[in-house]
C-alpha cells in the first residue's frame, strides 16, 4: 500500500523533530515530488558506481536554519515471514557503533537520490525510497558548535551486494529494531525508526481491515 503521512507536529514531538515542510526545503526552494517524499524505484546501477564513494564537499548543501549541513539517510529494512520488520545497520568507518548510512545532502541530487546512494555507498544496497520519515536538528560529534539537519527515509532493500564502496571500513548487518533501539547511540536515528514502526504497524492494521 501507499506510505503513511507523515505525523502531525505536537506537543508530543521534542522541538528538534518536525515533519517535513511540503512546499519548501532547507535550501529554500520548491521541492520536486521525488524530494518531498514521494516512493521512488531504484536505478539500475553499472558496476561503475561501485567504483569508489562520493569525496569533497564541493557541492554540499546547508541548512538555512542552522547553517550546518544537511544531512540525508535512510533505514534500509526488510519484512519477515511473520510480519516483523528487520532493519539493516553499519558500523562507524572506524568499525564501532551501530548506525544507518547517512551523508552530506549534495546540489546535484535529490535527497531520495542522496538516501540511495548513501545505502549503496556504506552499506551495499539497493531498494526504493518511501515518502520521508521527518527531519532532526542534532549536534555534530566532530564539530561540537555545528548543529546538522538530518532527513531519514525509509528504503525497502531489493537487493544485497557482494561488494560496494565502503565494505572495508564498514560492517553491516541485520538487526531487530529491538536491538537497533538498544544498541545505536544516535538519538534522531532511533526516533526515526520509531516512525518507520509505526508506519509499519499501521500499514498492517489497515491491510487487515
Amino acid at each position: 500500500g501507499s506510505p503513511a503521512p507523515l505525523p502531525q507536529a505536537s506537543s508530543a514531538y521534542p522541538s528538534s523533530h518536525r515533519p517535513l515542510p511540503s512546499s519548501s526545503n532547507p535550501a529554500g526552494r520548491t521541492l520536486h515530488p521525488q524530494e518531498a517524499g514521494a516512493p521512488q524505484k531504484h536505478p539500475s546501477i553499472s558496476m561503475a558506481v561501485l567504483v569508489a564513494a562520493r569525496q569533497g564537499r564541493e557541492l554540499q548543501r546547508y541548512s538555512q536554519r542552522t547553517g550546518g549541513r544537511i544531512v540525508v539517510g535512510c533505514i534500509p529494512y526488510r519484512v519477515r515471514c511473520d510480519g516483523e520488520l528487520e532493519v539493516l545497520v553499519i558500523t562507524s568507518q572506524k568499525g564501532h557503533g551501530m548506525m544507518f548510512p547517512k551523508g552530506g545532502w549534495e546540489e546535484d541530487e535529490s535527497m531520495d537520490e542522496a538516501a540511495r546512494r548513501e545505502a549503496l555507498e556504506e552499506a551495499g544496497v539497493l531498494g526504493d525510497t518511501e515518502a520521508v520519515l521527518g527531519f532532526w536538528h542534532y549536534q555534530s560529534r566532530r564539530y561540537v558548535d555545528q548543529t546538522y539537519e538530518g532527513f531519514m527515509f525509509p528504503l525497502r532493500v531489493a537487493d544485497e551486494l557482494h561488494q560496494w564502496p565502503e565494505m572495508a571500513s564498514r560492517k553491516r548487518t541485520w538487526a531487530s529494531v529491538q536491538q537497533v533501539m538498544d544498541g545505536c547511540s544516535h538519538w534522531w536515528m532511533r526516533e526515526a525508526l520509531e516512525q518507520l514502526v509505526a508506519r509499519h504497524a499501521k500499514a498492517k492494521l489497515q491491510s487487515a481491515l
